[in-house]
């Protein structure tokens, strides 16, 4: 693990203080679980992104834009 140095507010750290002993923890701990399901999260997120970019439409349009109407089109309520 690798140590960093951070500046906060008196009450962010006052808030950190308590959470970590709610949860019976250091406030390096705490903070670094925190910006690690951060980390976890976004990367999910971006993974996601690339894959659903990566796809081809699935819309067949001919290489055309549709109108609105057509795109919004429901058969079942005609």
């Amino acid at each position: 693990m690798r140590n960093i140095t951070i500046t906060v507010e008196e009450e962010v750290a006052r808030w950190a203080r308590l959470e970590a002993g709610r949860k019976e923890t250091s406030v390096s701990r705490l903070l670094g679980g925190i910006l690690k399901e951060r980390m976890v999260a976004e990367d999910g997120y971006e993974r996601a992104m690339r894959n659903a970019l990566a796809r081809k439409p699935f819309l067949k349009t001919s290489g055309r834009y549709l109108p609105r109407e057509e795109i919004h089109d429901r058969a079942g309520l005609r």
